[in-house]
């Protein structure tokens, strides 16, 4: 409860005495409380935001070496990549950094190469090192999101690999 207390005025003429006003703001509290309340239940909080993954329904059937890119991430935010299997990649592998758009850039020209070759759309497998962090998986991702690749896997790092990306110093 909320008081408000005004002064006697004492002067000249005669002394006018006043009486102390009570302002009762228990009334107000609970309408603020009503309120806060309204408005927590009522606001809709922002929605994440996430990327649609479609899961094969079957076991994936054979794709051709001429239209498979493999990204192996590799430390410091370097990617390796190649056209082709470890084995015998059909195109040399290339180093390329995040920055710069250097693995959308390799994306996009290499899938525009398979599909004016082939006639056929490209299939990206993404292979994770154990020295790359969790954030080159979303970037790489995101950049293959934005160059609109529709097939695309993450797949284990195999020893051939992980041997290319120690030749390249990204390991």
């Amino acid at each position: 409860m909320a008081e408000l207390n005004t002064s006697e005025k004492t002067g000249s003429r005669s002394p006018l005495k006043r009486l102390s006003v009570r302002v009762d703001l228990t009334a107000m509290v609970d309408l603020a409380f009503l309120l806060i309340t309204f408005f927590m239940l009522a606001t809709s909080l922002a929605k994440p935001k996430a990327m649609p993954l479609t899961m094969p329904v079957g076991p994936p059937g054979p794709v051709s070496e001429k239209t498979t890119m493999t990204i192996c991430l590799g430390k410091n935010n370097q990617a390796l990549w190649y056209l082709g299997m470890a084995d015998k990649p059909l195109s040399a592998p290339q180093m390329v950094n995040y920055s710069n758009n250097g693995l959308r850039r390799a994306i996009i020209e290499t899938g525009k190469a398979v599909f004016k070759t082939t006639g056929k759309s490209m299939m990206v497998i993404v292979k994770p090192s154990a020295h790359s962090v969790y954030a080159n998986v979303v970037a790489a991702l995101d950049e293959l999101n934005i160059a609109n690749v529709q097939s695309y896997a993450i797949a284990n790092i195999s020893p051939k690999d992980t041997d290319l990306l120690k030749l390249h110093r990204a390991w």
